[in-house]
């Protein structure tokens, strides 16, 4: 058995397939020709039954033999800590992908995933839309000038900055050509289109299981 193992549910509704989480892991695995198991936890009582791996009741979580650690950015740290494909060894190369990294989830889906539960919700006036709004059109003059966000090359932040940007919602709103094309061309990657091909295997074949068991 590997060692390394990605814990995610036995089984998600239909809505979130594709999205939930753990698809980061597996897609830097991917990328980086990592061995690894995919293990679960019950979607049912996920509220409390994994509390002592994950104190918010996610997923995902990530197991390194003796290491067990949640957060799915904590975890794709560790991983880019393993391949120089998902983070260069040289200083400069590895700040910079730290930096896009957390750049991706502070400056980017702080203000997307709270904007589309609002959009979700049926708010009849989303009082982040401006903010978003301004926040995308920066990243949109980053993009316009480089491929990759850090190292002229992809690192594992452009694999985050294009999970959170892939939101369908968030990709549809707006004019943003450059971005479009950055989550087109990560997106396109062979290691991603597995990691999301097993994902939604994984949650079908859940389906079956739980029908069975009615």
């Amino acid at each position: 058995m590997n060692e390394l193992a990605i814990w995610t549910y036995d089984w998600v509704p239909q809505g979130p397939r594709g999205f939930v989480r753990d698809l980061r892991l597996r897609w830097a695995c991917e990328e980086a020709g990592l061995a690894y198991s995919v293990r679960t936890v019950a979607f049912d009582g996920r509220e409390t039954n994994h509390l002592e791996r994950q104190p918010f009741g996610q997923v995902p979580y990530l197991s390194d033999g003796e290491l067990e650690m949640f957060e799915s950015a904590a975890g794709l740290l560790h991983l880019a800590r393993k391949s120089e494909k998902l983070m260069p060894r040289d200083k400069i190369g590895e700040a910079e992908t730290v930096q896009w990294i957390i750049a991706a989830l502070n400056s980017i889906e702080m203000i997307t995933v709270p904007w589309w539960f609002l959009e979700m919700s049926g708010a009849k006036d989303n009082g982040l839309t401006a903010f978003m709004k301004g926040r995308l059109a920066q990243l949109e003059r980053v993009l316009n000038e480089r491929e990759w966000l850090s190292a002229d090359r992809f690192t594992a932040a452009d694999l985050l900055m294009a999970d959170v940007l892939r939101l369908p919602k968030v990709r549809a709103y707006g004019d943003r050509p450059a971005t479009e094309a950055f989550v087109t061309r990560v997106t396109d990657r062979p290691a991603f289109k597995k990691a999301l091909a097993d994902q939604l295997a994984h949650f079908a074949a859940a389906d079956a299981s739980r029908s069975a068991a009615r």
